[in-house]
């Protein structure tokens, strides 16, 4: 036996076409609440967010994307803009997830147990925050981050450079 709820965004105005009725957006998760008081939808975004964040504390984890999503997402934090989502795609559907990770690991952490961690605490966000299922979680390594590269390019930054 099913039960229908209706909420104001999927009832119809008393004087109107049946057709009228609202439809969840698009690439979002919608559901109705158990007491019938109205539907939650979850956009992908907030998802994807909320998986960034979730990456970002682990130890080890130097930066999120690629090598062009980083550089843009340098010119972002210089202007007082930091994108979370950087790095992080998601697919969402009514009641489940995928997510997709690109990150750069810090040397000399071990690449596989960053990746475990990461995976880890992208299931547990998702699922404790969004009450989705998380189906699965991919981990792309892109580069290491070495620290003493920093210290040259700072050096070659310091030196004047004579034509």
């Amino acid at each position: 036996m099913t039960i229908q709820t209706h909420t104001p965004a999927d009832v119809a105005p008393k004087n109107a076409p049946a057709n009228t009725t609202k439809a969840p957006a698009p690439a979002a998760r919608q559901s109705a609440g158990p007491d019938g008081r109205g539907a939650t939808t979850v956009a992908d975004g907030v998802v994807a967010k909320i998986a960034g964040i979730a990456i970002q504390e682990i130890d080890g984890v130097y930066a999120l994307g690629g090598g062009a999503a980083r550089a843009l997402g340098n010119l972002r934090e210089k202007v007082g803009q930091k994108d979370l989502t950087q790095g992080v795609s998601v697919e969402v559907g009514q009641t489940q997830v995928a997510v997709d990770v690109t990150l750069v690991v810090e040397y000399p952490h071990p690449l596989q147990q960053v990746a475990d961690t990461a995976r880890d605490a992208v299931y547990r966000a998702i699922e404790d925050l969004v009450g989705m299922e998380v189906t699965e979680v991919n981990v792309t390594i892109t580069d290491i981050h070495v620290p003493s590269d920093d210290d040259a390019d700072d050096a070659a930054l310091a030196e004047p450079r004579v034509a």
